[in-house]
């Protein structure tokens, strides 16, 4: 499937959750993700701009959702292993998030701090979450930017043993999203 195939799913998705087309709608499909290992023998960095989210300004329901396979790593056997031996990517395509911005007003020009709750499920596994977040409305851009952590045993991903100096077994994910109004 494609990107924009997923992204048209996800928003009917939400549609049938309780968002109605009269609303204030905002979308990207051009997310930025970018996670940090903190590791005693080398740290790992891996991006991908391909998140894909909508927001109802109205209600601060939101959606996001990431395809593994589209981090890209500084090394290439980097980007395997996370895919085949820690993610497991082909079993597990996605990372997704759906939830509400519980303190959400917003107005132009500003920028608000905001709490996020709702599902993060990774490798399978759906968890109960509160991300903190900063969301500015520039004009028609609205921009949400997170910075949260992330343990590996919640979601279990299994780091061998024998690399507990290579791999965090906590994990810090920097989001920027760029909406424009649907």
């Amino acid at each position: 499937m494609n990107q924009e195939t997923t992204y048209f799913f996800l928003f009917i998705t939400l549609l049938a959750s309780n968002f109605c087309l009269a609303q204030e709608l905002y979308s990207t499909s051009s997310a930025q993700v970018e996670f940090f290992s903190e590791a005693p023998i080398e740290n790992i960095k891996a991006d991908s701009n391909k998140g894909i989210s909508v927001l109802n300004l109205d209600t601060g329901e939101i959606a996001f959702q990431v395809k593994i396979n589209t981090f890209q790593f500084e090394k290439a056997l980097m980007q395997e292993h996370f895919n085949e031996n820690y993610m497991e990517s082909e079993k597990f395509p996605k990372a997704s998030f759906k939830g509400k911005i519980t303190n959400l007003d917003i107005q132009q020009n500003t920028t608000q701090d905001v709490l996020i709750k709702g599902d993060l499920r990774m490798h399978g596994i759906s968890r109960s979450v509160e991300i903190p977040a900063k969301l500015q409305l520039r004009d028609e851009t609205l921009i949400l930017e997170s910075t949260f952590n992330v343990a590996c045993e919640d979601y279990e991903i299994k780091i061998p043993k024998l690399l507990w100096k290579n791999i965090a077994e906590i994990i810090q994910v920097d989001l920027t999203a760029n909406y424009k109004k649907y």
